[in-house]
């Protein structure tokens, strides 16, 4: 059964996802940032649910400090109605967002999203390059030389769906339908951030080196490598 932490502390929500999740999902509940934090080092979840408006350590820096170690696909949950914070936790590292009062189908929904396999995305080989990177494919990491590059799962799954076909040109609506396994209806945001987020991270581990570009008018791809 899959595992999913809940960081939220407010107790009628954790009653009503309990409720919701338990005959699907093993949970555990963490009513504080802190003891989010320290379950997240004392067992291995398949996502985390996460609320911002936490006593003490805040859900953002609660999201903050998990990406330093894990790539765990995190939701957040938040009252929090602002397109410009939302885009912020997104850059941070956040996988998908749902506003509160929440509808539970689209909870279920988001959820199973996140959970479902990508497998077919990822490279045969263990590891594959292009450039200076590196994915490695059995650790789902990407990596610069000997330094390891801090990113959100559906950062590594863009990149190692772009690195598995190097001169194609993804569609916006393809790459995110592949990603994300989900239509591209009101998607562009957010793949635009995470491609943002993704080109800034590999810009400031090589700065010499460019990586994905837009053709415009036809969608995303490597850039090519000059012989």
């Amino acid at each position: 059964m899959r595992k999913i932490l809940i960081i939220e502390d407010d107790s009628n929500i954790c009653q009503l996802l309990d409720l919701l999740l338990k005959d699907s999902y093993q949970l555990t509940i963490a009513n504080t940032g802190t003891d989010g934090l320290l379950q997240v080092t004392q067992g291995q979840f398949d996502l985390i649910l996460l609320d911002l408006m936490l006593p003490g350590v805040t859900g953002e820096s609660v999201l903050t400090t998990i990406r330093k170690t894990s790539q765990t696909p995190i939701i957040i949950t938040t009252a929090i109605d602002d397109k410009a914070k939302i885009v912020e936790l997104l850059k941070n590292g956040a996988d998908d967002y749902i506003t509160k009062p929440f509808n539970l189908d689209e909870l279920q929904a988001r959820i199973e999203v996140q959970l479902r396999k990508g497998s077919r995305e990822l490279p045969q080989k263990q590891t594959l390059s292009y450039k200076n990177l590196c994915l490695d494919a059995e650790n789902l990491a990407l990596k610069i030389g000997e330094s390891q590059l801090t990113v959100a799962q559906k950062e590594y799954q863009i990149m190692a769906l772009l690195i598995n076909h190097p001169t194609k040109i993804f569609t916006k609506e393809s790459l995110y339908e592949r990603v994300w396994q989900e239509s591209y209806l009101g998607g562009e945001n957010t793949l635009n951030v995470h491609l943002s987020n993704l080109r800034k991270k590999l810009k400031a581990a090589d700065p010499e080196n460019d990586y994905i570009e837009t053709v415009w008018g036809m969608g995303i791809r490597l850039v090519k490598e000059r012989n």
